[in-house]
């Protein structure tokens, strides 16, 4: 199993899933997370500003800040191979594209926060594994990330039908804790 051709399959899979399908599930998701119970408790959540393919992390954003919360979306920063985490307030107002053609803060909305406030991180993936292990696209930021990351409750968030039975893993893959699903929440620390 090469991570290469899994990952150009999934793509293709998630590809031909119809847009208003894709909304459905991703409101299902949204639910089940906003049900969950260490998403609720939790006061700073970082996470990936959804691109169209992915499940949908727009209204997660503006509901959880409306909802009180703070959130934090990432700055890739390519030279260093890392991510920044910056502190987003008003989805609508201080987004611009940017690299890899993501949603990104504009320039003088970037708030640099310190990753050791994060309760939550919502982390995307491609395909997972029932154990919380994933391939992502392969930029390896958020392996990164969340090895520098302690105490922070890390959640997959996919469509049941990017979950799989085993992945090729390397020794620095991270695993999540729990998946969500629009069929179900994982805890993926019973399969470990």
């Amino acid at each position: 199993m090469d991570k290469k051709v899994l990952r150009q399959t999934m793509i293709e899979k998630r590809r031909n899933l119809p847009k208003e399908k894709r909304m459905e599930k991703s409101k299902i998701i949204q639910d089940n997370l906003f049900n969950f119970k260490p998403f609720k408790r939790s006061n700073f959540i970082f996470t990936f500003i959804s691109t169209d393919e992915e499940i949908n992390t727009h209204n997660i954003i503006k509901k959880s800040i409306i909802a009180g919360k703070r959130i934090g979306v990432p700055i890739t920063v390519p030279k260093e191979k890392k991510m920044i985490v910056s502190e987003l307030k008003d989805f609508d107002k201080e987004l611009e594209l940017g690299f890899y053609d993501i949603l990104t803060p504009q320039n003088k909305y970037i708030r640099e926060v310190s990753p050791n406030i994060i309760d939550v991180v919502l982390v995307p993936g491609l395909i997972f594994t029932k154990d919380g292990y994933r391939i992502g696209y392969g930029g390896g930021y958020y392996d990164r990330f969340l090895n520098k990351t302690t105490d922070v409750v890390k959640i997959g968030l996919c469509f049941e039908m990017q979950l799989s039975e085993t992945i090729p893993i390397s020794t620095y893959d991270i695993p999540v804790d729990y998946i969500i699903t629009e069929e179900r929440i994982i805890d993926c620390k019973q399969f470990r």
